[in-house]
């Protein structure tokens, strides 16, 4: 969001506050998959049911210490640039968002299949990393490591901002939004612990093919998850012939 300077008015600020707490209850509509952005306004919101992809790089402020300034930008904009090709890539795909070095998306999974297609854009992501390492590898750049995490639940959905400007986005508020921001901090984290964690509601829903891809893992605070190294193999293949 682009800031645009106006001067702050306390009073005019006490009315907005005002206004949007006196806002009806009835304002916010139960939904089965989430609706398109230009459906919300500062008035109203959507609670529905979506899967979220988050994806984290392990380690990076370490990068700092190994690379100077515009070495960085690189790994940076290659990095970000790629994934965000990816998690778009999905005909479901309702946002993507980059916070700092982290890229996270949400999708409209209304069907069971649906859960199926983004466990592959997950996977898609996952094989990436191979990609973007055989890159960073010819120009002598620190290879890379991520997390991946993936959940299906109730999301909130609203326009948040500064009404009567330009500065406002969509915010997603709920637990399947934190709960795939924790499985991928969990995720790639030490020895044995995989790129992918998924949370146990989006691994039930998976096909049967795609649950023999990962494995329980018992975790403290936040129950079974699973986890693996699910990949793209005709890309996985492409990659590898790469001279």
């Amino acid at each position: 969001m682009d800031g645009n300077y106006r001067p702050y008015d306390w009073t005019a600020s006490s009315a907005r506050i005002k206004a949007i707490l006196d806002q009806p209850a009835g304002a916010y509509e139960e939904v089965d998959g989430l609706p398109d952005r230009d459906k919300l306004t500062f008035s109203n919101g959507f609670y529905g049911m979506c899967s979220a992809i988050f994806i984290d790089i392990r380690d990076s402020s370490g990068l700092t210490s190994k690379h100077k300034r515009p070495v960085l930008a690189k790994i940076y904009r290659s990095f970000i640039s790629e994934m965000v090709a990816v998690l778009n890539s999905d005909s479901n795909v309702r946002e993507v968002n980059i916070v700092g070095d982290c890229v996270w998306a949400s999708y409209k999974t209304t069907q069971v299949n649906h859960i199926d297609d983004v466990f592959a854009t997950a996977a898609q992501a996952n094989t990436l990393l191979k990609l973007l390492n055989h890159h960073y590898e010819k120009e002598g750049i620190t290879q890379l490591s991520i997390g991946i995490g993936v959940e299906y639940g109730r999301v909130l959905m609203i326009k948040a901002g500064y009404n009567g400007s330009t500065i406002n986005d969509v915010v997603y508020m709920g637990d399947v939004v934190n709960r795939a921001a924790h499985l991928a901090h969990l995720a790639g984290r030490g020895w044995g612990s995989s790129p992918i964690v998924v949370g146990d509601v989006f691994y039930s829903n998976l096909n049967e093919n795609n649950q023999g891809l990962l494995r329980p893992q018992r975790t403290s605070g936040i129950g079974t998850v699973y986890q693996g190294n699910p990949i793209i193999p005709p890309m996985d293949e492409w990659i590898s012939s790469l001279s």
